[in-house]
């Protein structure tokens, strides 16, 4: 058998050439886990919204680990020390951010298991990788957890400006064709230094980070907080959870084995033994969107209806507002509903419901991002920046929403 080369290198519609800088981060690209993520949407049900937004989770990965490599490469070159074994747990922690997540992203966070996030997930295979590979994942384990005594290593992978923000403020940017969300990644990473181990972008580059911050913004109301997508999403939740109560009440449906075995347990964190796990690793959009192909023509009325909404994109009606609904405008559309299709008012819950969004594009209370001033002190990006604008993207915009079917609207 010839030797396999490892050092490829691919090409990538944002960055160009994206290098794999060696043989374990190939191997751990080629693991089924990861390659999972080629079938894992990158937002969620986007796409009804925007038609080319039908990128996935492999696609960030590889671009973070390639900014990731920018990075090391702009802070070596400022004379701050990064070991061959530091330099390759940044690469296996930022390609192996996301690895957690489950069928369309963060539609179903909370759905398929019970309160579990994707962050969790990802270190539960993160560990399973770390013994499959002999302990070469510690390192990128103890960084991801932020167990590392190098405080800044974590905040290129997890903080307020990562390079997991970079990038898919940047490729979702790209493939929904929304311009505010494009950002300079290559000036940010260049105007990037450690202090006191601590990291920090240089002050001639705040523009960029206000632009960085604004595009954040729009590109939640844009994009990620989009109503239509929205509304789909929380229709997929619904579908699932209705889905779920059929099953554990012993109805059969048609599914594959992996959606089925979430279906029929209830799994929280404390149950994710390496069973659980593998059947996790078995999960992606195409078992969802199977079933709902299934399920459209189910005879519950509940999951029939929802699954068609998001086959054929005929989704409920979603109204937008910055004030409260009353809860007698759910009530009253409630009664209407159940009246009109002979179901009870618990059942008519699935199509008429109500709650919030919250947009902030950057948080005063989390770690701020640092600015190194031209006097060497250290300042919080929103007192440092001239810019009025800042303080108000540090507060939270709250918005809330009904959703109900849309003959309601028309009568």
């Amino acid at each position: 058998m010839g030797q396999i080369n490892k050092l490829k290198i691919l090409n990538d519609p944002i960055y160009g050439f994206i290098t794999i800088p060696n043989p374990l981060i190939y191997d751990l690209i080629q693991h089924p886990y990861f390659q999972r993520l080629r079938r894992i949407s990158q937002m969620g049900m986007s796409y009804l919204v925007y038609p080319g937004a039908h990128h996935t989770r492999f696609h960030h990965a590889l671009g973070c680990m390639h900014i990731m490599q920018k990075a090391i490469e702009v802070l070596r070159f400022k004379g701050v020390d990064i070991s061959k074994e530091e330099e390759n747990a940044l690469f296996v922690a930022i390609l192996l951010h996301d690895i957690g997540h489950g069928p369309f992203s963060h539609a179903m966070e909370h759905s398929i298991v019970e309160n579990v996030n994707h962050e969790a997930i990802s270190l539960l295979f993160m560990d399973k990788l770390n013994a499959e590979f002999h302990g070469q994942l510690s390192l990128a384990i103890k960084v991801f957890k932020g167990d590392y005594h190098r405080k800044f290593m974590l905040q290129l992978i997890s903080s307020q400006l990562d390079m997991d923000r970079m990038d898919y403020l940047k490729r979702d940017s790209f493939y929904t064709g929304v311009a505010e969300g494009n950002i300079n990644s290559d000036r940010l990473i260049q105007m990037m230094n450690v202090v006191d181990d601590v990291l920090v972008l240089e002050e001639k580059g705040i523009y960029s980070i206000e632009k960085f911050l604004m595009a954040r913004r729009l590109m939640y109301w844009q994009a990620y907080l989009h109503k239509t997508s929205l509304v789909a999403e929380l229709i997929l939740t619904k579908t699932l959870k209705r889905a779920k109560e059929l099953t554990q009440k012993g109805t059969v449906l048609p599914c594959s084995p992996p959606l089925l075995f979430f279906m029929q347990n209830k799994i929280e964190l404390e149950d994710f033994n390496d069973n659980v796990l593998d059947q996790f690793a078995q999960l992606d959009d195409f078992d969802i969107v199977s079933a709902l192909k299934s399920w459209q023509h189910h005879d519950d009325f509940i999951l029939s209806e929802l699954s068609r909404m998001i086959i054929n994109r005929d989704l409920l009606k979603i109204k937008l507002s910055s004030e409260k609904f009353p809860a007698e405008e759910i009530q009253l559309l409630s009664e209407r509903f159940s009246s009109q299709n002979n179901i009870s008012q618990h059942d008519a819950a699935y199509f008429i419901f109500k709650g919030k969004i919250k947009n902030q594009a950057y948080n005063k209370t989390a770690e701020p991002i640092h600015i190194l001033k031209k006097d060497k002190t250290i300042e919080d990006v929103v007192e440092a920046s001239d810019q009025l604008n800042l303080k108000a993207l540090s507060k939270p915009v709250t918005k809330y929403y009904i959703c109900y079917p849309k003959q309601l609207a028309e009568n």
